[in-house]
């Protein structure tokens, strides 16, 4: 239990409109932009349908934005979607989220994103940072220690540390990485389109026999295709809801929660589209589509209008923009725990603040710790495609939570109400129902062992609902105006 000096310190809101915009696109605009623009060919052949794949996607995006948007407003209170689940479907639901995030789909893409930064930052040093430690055969299983999983591990515990100040520090710091990868996107783009000799008949072609490495024939043109293609542009843009996980700490978050998580996810379609269309502009969809996996299409863009010194440059860029997803999650991240902790549904300690930077740096400790674990483990690419599935039934219900409360409480005070409402979510609720029935079908192994993950969360829920005695914190729940 929280002392009574402990239960009197409260988190902070210090996160501007702009650190909050800045969390929106900082955790969405990672390597997805110039990593699948190669596979989106092969799975559907021309520029246009390309294009087309981005903005579907980018919409279906920005109709769960403008429905978070209301959630967030009314109750902004930290753990965003975890509230919304357990004040919408009870704690049960609330605490298999949390699970969710905490042991696997939050740590696990902390874990992925820290490993990506240390690749680049092997690309950039020539390929001189890569070495076996050692490797050690425990139980059967050989675990190895690379000098990248070191690294790794010593970003996560770097931007832990970052994450450790006043969070409007960190809100500092997601700004200034941020503007970083705005600025590499349209320095991409520009450099396209004013150096490079691009042609814009290439938007009248078709990808016809390119290498398409590692794309299945079965995922490529037709209704697979585009199924196949639309996945990939929402892994591009996933991570638009994390602000709602920071709600407690963005200054007047009726106005700001709104503004940012619609106004950051029409800026990152716009930042997509325009990039896709640069691409288009210089290569051919052949050429996109018989690009290595172990390059990017943005690699090759700027070898057209860069030269060689491009390779180092686009290293750099993309390791920088690796650090800000990595800071943008981490940040987010923490906040789910500390609220399970707060409603006695979580180990109390993390529910505790520092008393000097008011954030909850438990949860953030703990968090790495696991990170770490993933990392060295290996398992986590693993791990998180396993629970894809879990979160857009999440997405869903969190999403479907909107009816609930018009319902409950017609009378709430609602500083911002769900554009397009009911039109809007539904929309998105169907959407998500088809990729839902598309995956189960699909890879009904994967989908299951995801729904198995998940389950495991139950036995942890009854023992602390059972020892913990369950006390929901719902003190200034809604319209929070601090």
């Amino acid at each position: 239990m929280s002392t009574p000096a402990q239960s009197n310190l409260t988190l902070v809101r210090g996160l501007t409109l702009i650190a909050a915009a800045s969390i929106v696109i900082g955790n969405v605009v990672g390597t997805g932009v110039f990593l699948k623009a190669r596979v989106m060919t092969c799975n559907v052949g021309t520029p246009d349908m390309v294009i087309a794949v981005w903005v579907a996607a980018g919409v279906l995006s920005l109709a769960g934005a403008l429905t978070y948007a209301e959630l967030a407003a009314m109750m902004p209170r930290a753990g965003g979607e975890y509230v919304f689940v357990r004040e919408a479907y009870g704690p049960r639901w609330g605490f298999l989220y949390g699970w969710m995030q905490i042991f696997i789909a939050k740590t696990g893409s902390q874990a992925a994103v820290a490993v990506a930064l240390a690749i680049f930052l092997n690309d950039l040093t020539g390929g001189t940072l890569r070495a076996t430690l050692f490797t050690q055969n425990i139980l059967g299983y050989e675990f190895s220690l690379t000098t990248l999983q070191l690294i790794a591990l010593v970003a996560i515990a770097v931007v832990t540390m970052i994450n450790c100040a006043a969070v409007a520090v960190s809100g500092w710091v997601a700004t200034v990485l941020t503007a970083v990868k705005i600025a590499l996107v349209l320095g991409v783009g520009l450099g396209a389109f004013l150096l490079a000799n691009g042609d814009w008949g290439h938007f009248a072609l078709a990808n016809a026999g390119g290498a398409c490495e590692g794309v299945s024939a079965a995922a490529q043109f037709g209704v697979a295709g585009f199924g196949a293609a639309m996945l990939g542009a929402l892994w591009g843009y996933d991570g638009w809801n994390n602000l709602t996980l920071v709600a407690g700490e963005v200054k007047n978050p009726q106005r700001n929660i709104p503004l940012a998580l619609i106004g950051g996810t029409i800026l990152i379609i716009l930042l997509y589209v325009f990039i896709n269309i640069a691409y288009f502009y210089v290569l051919t969809p052949t050429e996109i589509a018989s690009v290595s996996p172990d390059s990017s299409v943005a690699r090759e863009v700027g070898l057209r209008f860069f030269g060689a010194g491009v390779i180092s440059l686009m290293s750099a860029a993309l390791m920088a923009s690796s650090f800000g997803t990595l800071h943008s999650s981490i940040l987010t991240g923490a906040r789910v725990p500390y609220a399970m902790a707060r409603d006695q549904l979580f180990f109390q300690n993390l529910s505790r603040l520092s008393r000097s930077t008011r954030v909850p740096v438990g949860a953030l400790v703990v968090q790495g710790i696991w990170a770490g674990i993933l990392t060295l483990s290996g398992s986590f690419d693993t791990l998180t495609n396993y629970v894809i599935f879990g979160s857009w039934i999440f997405y869903g219900l969190t999403t479907a939570s909107v009816f609930l409360f018009r319902r409950r409480m017609p009378h709430a005070e609602r500083p911002y109400k769900a554009w397009g409402y009911p039109v809007v979510p539904v929309l998105f609720l169907l959407v998500t129902a088809f990729l839902l029935i598309n995956t189960l079908l699909t890879t009904p192994v994967q989908a299951l062992i995801g729904l198995g993950l998940i389950a495991l969360g139950l036995p942890v829920y009854w023992y602390f609902s059972r020892h913990g005695m369950v006390s929901i914190n719902r003190e200034n729940l809604y319209n929070d105006k601090d």
